[in-house]
């Protein structure tokens, strides 16, 4: 069941049982807490299965007009059971009803990592497009790959 949660210690809460569970994905600490920190502020979805959390997703403001799929983790025990999707589904769906017309998301470019490429593979199955990518926006081992959808 995907639900929208507004308290800020229960996002802070999920967030962090979920990625403390993902550190392949979500290795370096101060990364890590951040999202923690900031998952607060953003508008928050959360999977639930069996009275216990599997995955979550995070949509920050990034233009008047645009919002960004800011993180998104499902633990590994519910990867290929369709609950990124149904995140994804209804993230896109809360969106377009809040007035965004585009929806980005950001990510290592296809190719360098293979765990990324999972990802990657995901994000272009959701609909999103390649945009653009900074070869150097984090540094040079990490090139940043920009996807885009509109939501109109």
């Amino acid at each position: 069941m995907i639900k929208q949660i507004e308290d800020k210690n229960e996002k802070q809460k999920i967030a962090r049982e979920v990625l403390e569970a993902l550190t392949e994905w979500f290795e370096v600490e101060e990364s890590r807490e951040g999202y923690i920190s900031d998952s607060k502020d953003w508008i928050f979805f959360a999977a639930e299965e069996d009275g216990k959390y599997a995955g979550f997703l995070c949509l920050k403001e990034t233009g008047k007009a645009t919002v960004e799929l800011a993180v998104m983790g499902v633990k590994k025990d519910f990867h290929r059971h369709g609950i990124g999707r149904q995140l994804f589904n209804e993230a896109k769906k809360t969106a377009a009803a809040m007035g965004y017309s585009f929806m980005q998301v950001k990510t290592v470019k296809m190719g360098v990592y293979d765990d990324y490429d999972i990802t990657n593979r995901f994000y272009l199955a959701c609909g999103f497009q390649e945009f653009e990518v900074f070869e150097t926006l984090w540094d040079e081992a990490n090139p940043c790959q920009i996807y885009v959808m509109s939501l109109k």
